[in-house]
């Protein structure tokens, strides 16, 4: 039988964030063993080190010291083993990144993603794993527990009870960094959906109405799991979420998500109605489930395997994060949660903010899909003008075709379709998506009546840069393309720092063909003074609205520390803002139709 690979966590030093780890082989390779930490974790699509966090690390191969040699940025030789022995890895690592990605400790709590803590032992990762997690030392830690969908190593000596420390088991490495794992005096709360029990674990102050977020999340859950087709894949979930003042942010896993957000967003005893910071809590708790199936299970074939010291490139994002970004909201309306009015006041907001990317026009979602790693994770000052987010338009790309196949075939097809067929053939089977399969899968839903033509507009739609025909697309379900007519106030055609309308107007972004960019002024200035007068953020627009379209204004800015004068030729609001309304006068056939559409 062959040996599982041992690891041991423990939060060390939580004053100095840092975890001390070990990792012991049975049998290491004889002629030297590699270990490596990945340099990205699935779900976000950038190379992050990971390995720099490692601060110190040394090997012993049964009673003697080993020698390690560092290869690379996140790989290391051990040679020098004693015949027949275990080898055993001591490491630590240094945690203070406060996100859903990586490790963070302190004397509050303590959070890991594995890809941050655990070097895969190479030759080995088809292996079982056991972890034992170990809790801080000292009486202020005596109340800490353990909140993780890894499973527990039931049967071993030492495992983990219910939310304790202890034992527990992966399969194999890649289920074992697919855990994230919370420990602190968090709240608990918990729902049933599917016949599986999900967990609520809240970290940070709150004063959260559990009950009224288990209510509506349970709602969320099981509408997923009946549209995917019972049971789920999972027999235990876990929402882990870290709340802090102001944050947002969410990573799936294949029987968790860790989220990051705002404690002012979560529900309180006697709230009424739905505050949109709700609203965007549940709909980042619902995209992140979805992705249970959409992602974590029906994968690109270019993920399957992961290559986690690599980027694994992609042109299908727009399918896995756009349709993810389209059903987060629709489950919220579908399952009752929200309304038919607030559902599509989301959607006009999206399009609004698509269409306030001069980016794009120039880059379609396949290629941002493609070029997530250096571009779209990436972002600077002139990401706005060069790329499009293959979340927001792919999310409009899915409510297009959905609408065309619901239309086009009376409401006897739809996208559901579409995602229940992926979740047979690769989803189930393990298969991964070929970089052409959707638009195959697509033709093959619409059938003989409208399935090639539908492909091939997704096809257009998804390499080409040209705006979506919504307005034509929803008439057929009662709903109202409503663009705003621009306003009289001029624009400089700028986005600034900070976004809170305090402090400097420091400018972030230059749209492209805007009347700030064509006078020269540039991300990064910091204007001073508009016809000699002081201006602020907080005083930007109200300065501006004593002016035209076509107004000339004098504009003082500094650029770095030089001191430098702009004539600017102000310019007219863009129409860029979309509202969405229902007509509830429509005929009997397009309400269904609607209905059928958004379960209302």
């Amino acid at each position: 039988m062959t040996a599982p690979i041992r690891y041991f966590i423990r939060p060390s030093r939580p004053e100095a964030h840092v975890f001390e780890l070990r990792c012991t082989v049975s049998d290491p390779d004889p002629a030297g063993q590699r270990f490596s930490l990945p340099a990205w974790i699935p779900g976000s699509y950038m190379i992050r080190e990971f390995a720099r966090h490692v601060v110190s690390l040394r090997a012993e191969s049964g009673d003697k010291a080993a020698k390690v040699e560092k290869l690379d940025k996140h790989t290391w030789l051990v040679t020098g083993l004693a015949a027949g022995k275990p080898l055993t890895l001591h490491y630590e690592v240094y945690a203070w990144d406060l996100s859903v990605r990586a490790a963070h400790l302190d004397q509050t709590h303590g959070f890991f993603n594995g890809t941050s803590v655990f070097l895969a032992v190479e030759g080995r990762t088809d292996r079982p794993c056991l972890v034992e997690i170990e809790s801080p030392e000292g009486m202020a830690y005596r109340d800490w527990k353990v909140a993780t969908a890894l499973p527990r190593a039931s049967g071993e000596i030492g495992a983990a009870f219910a939310y304790g420390f202890g034992l527990y088991r992966a399969e194999n490495y890649d289920e074992l960094v697919d855990h994230p794992v919370e420990m602190g005096t968090f709240t608990l709360a918990d729902f049933e959906a599917g016949g599986v029990r999900h967990d609520i674990v809240l970290t940070g102050r709150h004063d959260c109405d559990t009950e009224r977020l288990a209510a509506d999340l349970e709602r969320i859950c099981q509408f997923q799991i009946e549209l995917f087709g019972a049971p789920p894949p999972m027999d235990y979930y876990v929402f882990l979420t870290q709340l802090v003042g102001d944050g947002y942010g969410g990573l799936e896993h294949r029987a968790s998500t860790a989220l990051l957000a705002s404690r002012a967003d979560l529900p309180w005893k006697g709230m009424t109605g739905l505050p949109d910071g709700y609203k965007t809590f549940l709909g980042l708790c619902s995209h992140e489930y979805f992705h249970t199936w959409n992602i974590k299970r029906i994968k690109p074939a270019a993920f399957v395997p992961y290559d986690l010291a690599v980027e694994n490139y992609t042109r299908l994002l727009w399918a896995f994060e756009g349709f993810t970004s389209y059903y987060d909201d629709l489950v919220l309306v579908r399952s009752g949660v929200i309304s038919p009015a607030d559902y599509l006041g989301l959607v006009g907001k999206t399009v609004s903010a698509v269409l306030r990317g001069p980016g794009r026009h120039r880059q379609s979602v396949a290629e941002s899909s493609f070029e997530a790693w250096s571009k779209y994770y990436r972002q600077d000052e002139n990401s706005p003008n060069a790329i499009v987010s293959y979340y927001a338009k792919g999310s409009l790309i899915a409510l297009a075709l959905d609408l065309q196949l619901r239309s086009e075939t009376g409401g006897k097809r739809s996208l559901d379709d579409v995602m229940r067929l992926l979740w047979l053939r690769h989803g189930q089977t393990g298969v991964g998506v070929a970089e052409d399969g959707i638009f195959a899968i697509v033709e093959e839903v619409g059938g003989k009546d409208c399935g090639a033509r539908l492909a091939r507009w997704l096809r257009k739609a998804v390499e080409g840069t040209d705006d979506l025909p919504l307005a034509r697309l929803l008439k057929p379900f009662g709903v109202a393309y409503q663009p705003e007519a621009p306003g009289a106030k001029p624009t400089l055609g700028i986005k600034l720092a900070g976004g809170n309308g305090k402090g400097e107007a420091k400018i972030a972004t230059a749209y492209d063909g805007g009347a700030a960019q064509l006078a020269g002024l540039s991300a990064g200035d910091v204007l001073l003074a508009i016809d000699g007068l002081k201006v602020s953020a907080a005083n930007l627009d109200s300065m501006l609205e004593r002016h035209q379209a076509g107004d000339s204004i004098e504009v003082h800015a500094f650029r770095r520390d030089e001191l430098m004068c702009f004539d600017v030729e102000l310019a007219a609001a863009a129409s860029d803002a979309v509202k969405l309304a229902v007509d509830e006068k429509a005929a009997a056939s397009v309400r269904r139709l609607r209905k059928g559409w958004l379960g209302h």
